[in-house]
């Protein structure tokens, strides 16, 4: 016999008293899904597609929206627009903005989804979950999703310095671990790439039976080290663009720049400070609750019943600041063995018996984060911390 849940005769209905039209976009490569919900069309929320990248298409289709609502209730509707944060970027969160639109843009992990183990996922079922969310978010329920905060352009524009040099390094030792693993095939090792007498040595190697390089395979080597050479090149060349932003004599109303406080400090070199600037310390946070949630080093405790474990940090955030984060927070212990924070550290640890270092690095890495936002944003001097002599 099937049984079924006590229900009220007439389901609840989505709320026809809307004040706007609230609009989700699925974004693709190949077409853009809007699915709407607008006042005085029930609950049913249409949907429509336009190519992908066609704003002219996707504007056009928002006032048909708003002149189907004017026709039903007789009033005009502001449209509210909802996108998950992806490969798109934020130049489409502009054009509606500079139209006079409302938008936002979402994380698509803060966005609740069924627990099923295999659950339906299809980009009309997703659109719909996010017309949901925005309601949700618009009538103020608390933590029902995160918003993202758009960039300005310039600050978009400006972290890519530290990010096209970490892609270049990358590179770098792709091409150096190819070069040595091509000789170390031969019986040669010891050979560094990076040195700049590379093409001297390259010719005066010989493989282990004491035979010269094949001549396929030494030009196949010269062939990687032109590549290399060009990297080096190009990492110079970025490196100058990114000490230019960190030049200690730029000042703000009489004050050194944040970027140079950061770099004034022992341990902090000209990377280090640019990544913390660009990737985080450059936005506006309320409390340091928000800087480490940010960095993805906020706690995530695990409690259910008798049940209460620490699963470690959320990891939800930048992955660049959270990484360098963790580079400074090893370098912080050599650098400033007599700061406050060093002292912890090694308290924490002597109190372990010497063991969980690796997890109280990054309890360091989270207070040393809000440390140095406290000192770049109020100008509280870390305690203990050595500052460089000019």
């Amino acid at each position: 016999m099937q049984i079924k849940a006590d229900r009220p005769e007439t389901p609840n209905a989505i709320r026809s008293d809307l004040g706007a039209i609230f609009v989700s976009l699925e974004l693709s490569r190949s077409a853009w899904l809007i699915t709407s919900l607008s006042p005085g069309g029930g609950e049913k929320m249409s949907k429509h597609n336009v190519p992908a990248g066609d704003i002219c298409a996707l504007l056009a289709r928002f006032s048909d929206l708003q002149r189907k609502a004017f026709a039903r209730t007789g009033q005009s509707f502001p449209i509210i627009v909802i996108q998950e944060a992806g490969l798109d970027g934020f130049w489409i969160h502009r054009v509606l903005q500079n139209e006079g639109i409302e938008s936002h843009v979402v994380d698509p992990a803060s966005v609740a989804t069924s627990r099923r183990r295999r659950r339906a996922k299809t980009d009309r079922i997703d659109g719909e979950a996010l017309v949901r969310t925005l309601l949700a978010y618009k009538r103020g329920e608390p933590r029902v999703c995160a918003m993202v905060k758009a960039p300005a352009p310039e600050e978009e524009d400006r972290r890519r310095l530290c990010r096209e040099r970490k892609v270049l390094t990358n590179e770098r030792v792709l091409h150096v671990n190819r070069i040595k693993g091509l000789l170390f095939s031969q019986g040669v090792s010891g050979y560094e790439p990076l040195r700049r007498d590379r093409r001297q040595r390259l010719d005066e190697l010989r493989t282990g039976d004491g035979r010269p390089l094949p001549p396929h395979l030494k030009t196949q080597i010269s062939r990687e080290l032109d590549r290399l050479e060009l990297l080096i090149e190009q990492i110079k060349a970025v490196e100058t663009e990114r000490d230019a932003l960190l030049d200690p004599v730029v000042k703000t109303e009489g004050a050194l720049a944040p970027q140079a406080m950061l770099l004034a400090i022992k341990g902090i070199g000209p990377e280090f400070a640019s990544v913390l600037w660009s990737e985080g310390l450059f936005r506006h946070f309320d409390n340091r609750r928000q800087v480490a949630s940010y960095a993805g080093l906020a706690p995530t405790p695990w409690q259910s019943g008798s049940v209460d474990r620490e699963q470690g940090v959320s990891k939800a955030g930048n992955p660049r600041l959270r990484t360098t984060l963790i580079q400074i927070a090893w370098l912080w212990l050599r650098h400033q063995p007599q700061s406050a924070l060093a002292l912890w550290f090694e308290e924490r640890v002597r109190r372990n018996g010497g063991r969980l270092k690796k997890t109280t690095i990054v309890a360091l890495a989270r207070k040393l984060l809000v440390a140095l936002w406290k000192y770049v944003t109020a100008g509280v001097v870390i305690e203990g911390a050595v500052i460089k002599t000019a």
